[in-house]
C-alpha cells in the first residue's frame, strides 16, 4: 500500500490530511477511471469537449511500513504516476445560470503520469483519419518543466525508495512521471491520444531538449501540420501530419532583426541534471534558452503563425508559405500592455477579430511541491485591430488591451497560463453548438478563495479551486467584478488545496464550426484562368504579363479579402494593382499600398458565398504613376471562386 494525496500537503499535517485524502480519491479514482475504460470502447471527445493539463499530485510508496525517525516525509514524497496529467471534461451541461459556483462534470477521460509524464501544452488535429474526415479529432501534448522537474539517484538505504535531489547529482535521472520516460518519452516529447479510442502513443520528439520542454503545440488545418516552440533551444519547429520533422523557425536570429533589433543565437546551455550547477529550485539552472529568444505560445491563424516571445512579452508572427513552409516574413505585432512582465503562454483568435491572451507567473519549483508558478498576478486580456489602422501608432493593434476578472481573490488576476474559446451556452448552461466562439475558459489558481466574500461564495461550493473558469467573452472588466458571471470547474476534483500555485496548466476546446468562418480566418475558395482584353497579347506574340499563381480567402470586419499571389514572369516589374468588379452588384476594392513582398489584396463585399466574381486587375508601376499622366497598365480579369462558407458577424 502507498499514501497518496491530492498536491501538496504541509509536512505538520501529513498523516491528518492523508487519511482524509485517501477516503477522497479512493472515490473520485474509481468513478473516473471507469469512465475512462468506458469511453476507451466509445470516444472520448465531442464537440464542446475541454481538455485541461495539470500536476498529477505526489505519493510516498510504502507508507504503511512507516519512516525512520527524524526521516522528512517531503524527502520519500514521489510523483503519483497512477494519478492524471491530462484530462477531457464534458462541459455540455453546467446545471443552471453562472453565478461564480464550481460545476461538478461528469467523470472525466484520463491520461496519467506513468503513461505520458507532465505535460502543458494541448491542441486537437482535424479528425481526417487515413485521409477521410471522421468527426473526431486527436489530442496532442506535450512535456513540459513547467509543473517542476524532479530528479533522483538511485535507493541507498535499502527502503525501496530512490533518493530524490535537489541538486544535480552523479547517476542522476528524471523522477517517474516526470517526462513519461518509463514510455519511452523525454522532455521533448509530443504524445498522441487518440480522440475515438483514447490509446496514446509517442507522436514526436524534439531531440535536442534536454529539460525545458515544449512551450505550446498548433495545429496548422490548412496544410495539415503541427508547430511546437523549443523552450531549450527557442525554435519553432514545424512537424507533418505524421510528426516528422520539416524544418524550424529561429525567432532569435531571423525573427529579431525584423524589428530592428540585434540577432541573438543561442547560447547552448542544457539542462545537466548530473552537473553539481543544476538546482531544481532554481530555474535558471535549467537550461532555457534567452528569454529574449525563447517562444512560449504559437497558434495558427489567418496564414501566419503567432507567437510570443520572452518575460516582457511580445506578440510576433510570420507567414506560412503556399507549400506550408515558413514565408521568411516575420513581424512584430505588439508589446504586451499588463500590470506584470509575465510570459504569455497561450494565444487563441474568436471569429469576431480578437485575440485572448493568457500570462502565466515566472517558474518556480518548490521542493514540497507546493508551487511552480508565481501566481496571482497573471492576466487574461484581450486585443483587436485597429479599424482603420491608425498611422500614428507602431502597432496595427490597438494599444489598450481589455481584460477579464479571473477568480475570486483580490485583483481577479488568478490566470495559470492557458486560454480557449468555448462554443456559447444558453440561459440554463447548456452548451449551445450553434455559436461558435461566445464563451472564453481559462486556467487558474485558487480561482474561488477570497475570505470577504467567503460567505456569499459557499452557497457555490468549495474555496480551493484550480482549474478552469468559464466567462461569456463579452464580460471584460467592469463587468464580471468578482466573476459571478462565471463558472467554475476544479481539475483534479481534490478540494482541501487551497496553499497550492501552478498546479494547473493549459486548456483546450474541440469546437468545430462547419459553414461558419471567423475575421481573418482562412477560407477555402478558388479561381479560374484569368482573361485578358482582346488587345493581349501584345505586338510580337509576347506572353502576358501577368499570371496568377493562387488566391487565399479570408474573413475581415469589413468583408471577404482575396490574397493574390501574382506572377510578374514577363518582368513587366509591377508593384501596384488597381481593381474593379465586372460583376453586377459586386463590389470590389484594393488597398492603395502593400509591404514588399506580400500578395496583392482585393477586398470583395455584395457578393453570394460561392458565386463567382470577376475582378478587373490593372498592374503596373508605383513610380510610373507617380510621374503623372498616361502610365502602362497590365490589364485582366480575374474570375475568383468565392468560397461557399459566409463570414461571421
Amino acid at each position: 500500500m502507498s499514501c497518496e494525496y491530492g498536491t501538496f500537503v504541509p509536512a505538520g499535517r501529513l498523516r491528518r490530511a492523508m487519511h482524509k485524502a485517501i477516503g477522497i480519491l479512493a472515490i473520485a479514482a474509481s468513478l473516473w477511471l471507469g469512465a475512462a475504460a468506458l469511453a476507451q470502447e466509445t470516444q472520448i471527445i465531442h464537440p464542446g469537449s475541454m481538455a485541461v493539463t495539470g500536476f498529477s499530485g505526489t505519493i510516498i510508496p510504502n507508507f504503511e511500513e512507516g519512516l525512520p525517525p527524524g526521516i522528512d516525509p517531503v524527502d520519500e514524497t514521489f510523483i503519483d504516476t497512477v494519478r492524471a496529467t491530462l484530462r477531457v471534461f464534458d462541459v455540455s451541461g453546467l446545471g443552471g445560470p453562472a453565478s461564480g459556483q464550481l460545476v461538478y462534470t461528469p467523470p472525466p477521460f484520463e491520461v496519467t503520469a506513468g503513461q505520458i509524464g507532465h505535460v502543458f501544452a494541448i491542441t486537437y488535429d482535424d479528425g481526417v483519419r487515413d485521409g477521410v474526415p471522421s468527426g473526431i479529432p486527436n489530442l496532442y501534448a506535450g512535456a513540459t518543466s513547467l509543473h517542476g522537474i524532479r530528479i533522483v539517484t538511485p535507493d541507498a538505504d535499502n527502503d525501496g525508495r530512490p533518493e530524490r535531489q535537489r541538486r544535480g547529482a552523479a547517476g542522476a535521472t528524471f523522477m517517474d512521471g516526470q517526462f513519461g520516460t518509463e514510455n519511452g518519452g523525454g522532455p521533448g516529447t509530443i504524445w498522441k491520444i487518440d480522440g475515438i479510442t483514447g490509446a496514446v502513443s509517442k507522436f514526436a520528439d524534439l531531440d535536442a531538449n534536454s529539460g525545458p520542454g515544449i512551450g505550446d503545440i498548433s495545429f496548422d488545418n490548412i496544410h495539415r501540420q503541427f508547430f511546437a516552440s523549443d523552450l531549450d533551444t527557442g525554435q519553432i519547429h514545424r512537424l507533418d501530419a505524421n510528426g516528422a520533422p520539416v524544418d524550424t523557425f529561429d525567432h532569435g536570429v531571423a525573427g529579431r532583426p525584423a524589428h530592428g533589433l540585434a540577432p541573438v543565437a543561442d547560447d547552448g546551455s542544457v539542462m545537466d541534471i548530473e552537473g553539481a550547477a543544476f538546482d531544481s529550485e532554481d530555474p535558471d539552472t535549467w537550461g532555457y534558452t534567452q528569454d529574449e529568444r525563447r517562444v512560449w505560445s504559437v497558434a495558427y491563424h489567418g496564414g501566419r503563425l503567432y507567437y510570443s516571445v520572452g518575460e516582457k512579452a511580445e506578440i510576433w508572427s510570420v507567414g506560412i508559405a503556399r507549400d506550408g513552409s515558413f514565408a521568411g516574413d516575420p513581424r512584430w505585432e505588439l508589446t504586451v500592455k499588463a500590470d506584470k512582465n509575465h510570459a504569455v503562454t497561450d494565444i487563441a483568435f474568436d471569429n469576431k477579430g480578437f485575440m485572448y491572451l493568457a500570462q502565466r507567473g515566472p517558474v518556480e519549483n518548490r521542493y514540497d511541491y507546493s508551487q511552480f508558478a508565481d501566481s496571482g498576478e497573471g492576466e487574461v486580456i484581450r486585443y483587436w485591430r485597429e479599424s482603420p489602422d491608425d498611422p500614428a501608432t507602431e502597432s496595427v493593434w490597438v494599444e489598450m488591451p481589455q481584460e477579464y476578472a479571473v477568480g475570486f481573490p483580490e485583483g481577479n488576476r488568478q490566470s495559470a497560463g492557458g486560454l480557449d474559446l468555448q462554443y456559447g451556452y444558453d440561459a440554463d448552461g447548456n452548451l449551445d453548438t450553434s455559436v461558435c466562439t461566445d464563451t472564453l475558459v481559462n486556467t487558474g489558481d485558487k480561482l474561488r478563495d477570497n475570505p470577504a466574500l467567503a460567505e456569499q461564495l459557499a452557497a457555490g461550493g468549495p474555496l480551493a479551486v484550480h482549474g478552469v473558469q468559464i466567462t461569456p467573452t463579452p464580460l471584460v472588466k467592469p463587468a464580471n467584478v468578482p466573476p459571478f458571471g462565471s463558472w467554475f470547474v476544479d481539475f483534479d476534483g481534490y478540494l482541501e488545496d487551497p496553499e497550492v500555485e501552478g498546479h494547473v496548466g493549459d486548456v483546450e476546446v474541440w469546437r468545430p464550426c462547419e459553414g461558419r468562418a471567423g475575421y481573418y480566418d482562412e477560407i477555402q475558395g478558388g479561381y479560374l484562368p484569368p482573361f485578358y482584353p482582346p488587345d493581349f497579347p501584345p505586338p510580337g506574340n509576347l506572353p502576358p504579363c501577368l499570371d496568377v499563381e493562387d488566391v487565399r480567402y479570408f474573413c475581415t470586419p469589413s468583408g471577404l479579402e482575396a490574397d493574390l499571389y501574382l506572377h510578374d514572369h514577363s518582368g513587366f516589374g509591377g508593384d501596384s494593382i488597381k481593381a474593379q468588379s465586372r460583376t453586377p452588384g459586386v463590389g470590389v476594392s484594393a488597398p492603395l499600398s502593400r509591404a514588399p513582398g506580400s500578395p496583392f489584396t482585393v477586398n470583395i463585399t455584395g457578393h453570394y458565398p460561392g458565386d463567382t466574381v470577376d475582378v478587373g486587375l490593372c498592374f503596373y508601376r508605383q513610380s510610373d504613376r507617380d510621374k503623372g499622366g498616361y502610365y502602362p497598365c497590365c490589364k485582366m480579369t480575374v474570375p475568383l471562386r468565392t468560397p461557399a462558407v459566409s463570414c461571421e458577424r
